[in-house]
């Protein structure tokens, strides 16, 4: 059961770091795995990824790239109810990134001097998107639209074979409304080295994003350099702040949607209220009884969950900044109160009516978030994660005459004659 525990300044701070440190807590054996899996697919190709496709997931398909046909006809197999959300949600995802968009810019200055900078989309982006035991469709609706909204001028996703070495019906829907353009069925860290070397038959790209298991993440991890990556994400987590007003049912709820993700999940609440508290702790106890991942919620709320009692306001604020969670709800009576104060965060929800899931699927802020306190530096994926800028500078000749002294007396000052001599030989001097 999740410990409960009155913030003393020892307690808090001794649970606080044991938590801290569950994204440590990885088989060390992983990364030499995965080592060699990237190995093989950059020596190998085609014939590597699909040995490991086997391996991995039972069965590999004849024809790896799906077509845009079949793609059609999975998607109109689906549930109707379904496509109608996905539609929706691709809707509010579009209308909040386009928000997003940067301008190239151009201003011109005395002496015929013009500076400005250009900004475009990527080349050519790969997404990972679960689809075996775990497949989200969620996931290609937050990963490809802010790229094609970016000006990516190609989107190749892959995904993993059902076990019947078949696509995800409900992935291949999300595809189509998010503008993939190529949707190759691989999964693993062997898809994710095939996007980054190119293969036979899988372009090389610039950019690999989404989410998956340890073997996919430290995949990402390692291979960045030889391409970008989103991220580097640990264990989800979720951190909510509620007073007295704040509904146990609603807490209980929403600290447990996280922690059906996995295990290793953080779930978090800071309150001021020690009844409020003890409330949480019972619904936890009665809601999960019907739930469907019950033992993976108390796997992850008994080990790396905290109901953590607080002394004030401004301390449940102080440690919200201090753990920089992926997700931070605001279950308080006033919750536009603590936009500003709140710096460090993913992804704020303010009030008992914006839950997690809320924006885990729909309402358009993207769900891609730093994890593990890496929310003091890192932002959400977004549009500008899919877009390179290029600075350019246009001097005329008395532009560059009139700053030349001052130019060369940087370039001296570092020892750097070269430089100083570049502009030198342009007047004599």
């Amino acid at each position: 059961m999740i410990p409960v525990v009155k913030a003393d300044g020892a307690a808090e701070l001794s649970l606080l770091k044991e938590i801290e440190r569950r994204s440590e807590k990885t088989n060390r054996d992983v990364t030499a795995s995965v080592s060699e899996i990237l190995e093989n697919v950059k020596i190998n190709g085609d014939k590597a990824v699909r040995e490991y496709t086997i391996k991995f997931d039972g069965v590999a398909p004849e024809e790896t790239e799906i077509t845009r046909e079949e793609m059609q006809r999975l998607a109109d197999g689906c549930d109707p109810d379904f496509l109608k959300a996905v539609e929706r949600a691709a809707e509010n995802i579009a209308d909040f990134h386009k928000r997003q968009l940067k301008q190239s810019f151009f201003t011109a200055k005395d002496d015929n001097v013009l500076l400005g900078q250009r900004v475009r989309g990527l080349n050519r982006v790969g997404i990972y998107v679960p689809g075996g035991t775990a497949a989200y469709p969620s996931s290609v609706l937050m990963n490809a639209i802010p790229a094609r909204i970016a000006g990516v001028k190609e989107i190749v996703m892959v995904t993993p074979p059902t076990k019947e070495g078949k696509p995800n019906p409900d992935i291949m829907a999300a595809a189509l409304a998010a503008g993939v353009d190529r949707v190759l069925l691989m999964g693993g860290a062997q898809a994710v080295a095939a996007l980054a070397y190119g293969t036979e038959t899988v372009p090389k790209v610039d950019k690999i994003v989404g989410p998956g298991n340890i073997f996919v993440a430290t995949a990402k991890k390692l291979l960045y350099g030889t391409v970008d990556i989103d991220m580097i994400a640990g264990p989800s987590e979720i951190l909510v702040m509620a007073d007295d007003s704040a509904n146990p049912k609603f807490v209980a709820a929403d600290l447990m949607s996280q922690a059906e993700h996995d295990v290793l999940a953080s779930s978090i609440l800071l309150t001021t209220s020690e009844t409020l508290a003890e409330n949480v702790k019972t619904e936890i106890e009665k809601q999960s009884a019907s739930l469907s991942r019950k033992n993976i919620i108390d796997q992850s709320l008994e080990n790396y969950g905290a109901v953590i009692i607080c002394e004030s306001t401004e301390q449940m604020i102080e440690y919200a900044n201090k753990l920089a969670p992926e997700h931070l709800e605001v279950c308080m009576e006033n919750p536009l109160d603590y936009i500003g104060v709140l710096d460090n965060a993913g992804s704020v929800f303010l009030g008992s009516y914006s839950p997690e899931p809320l924006g885990d699927y729909f309402a358009g802020p993207n769900h891609v978030l730093p994890t593990s306190g890496t929310a003091r530096f890192f932002s959400p994926l977004g549009v500008d994660s899919f877009i390179k800028r290029s600075s350019f500078i246009y001097y005329s000749e008395k532009a560059l005459e009139r700053d030349a002294q001052d130019i060369i007396k940087f370039a001296e000052t570092e020892g750097l004659t070269a430089h100083a001599n570049s502009i030198k030989v342009r007047f004599g001097l």
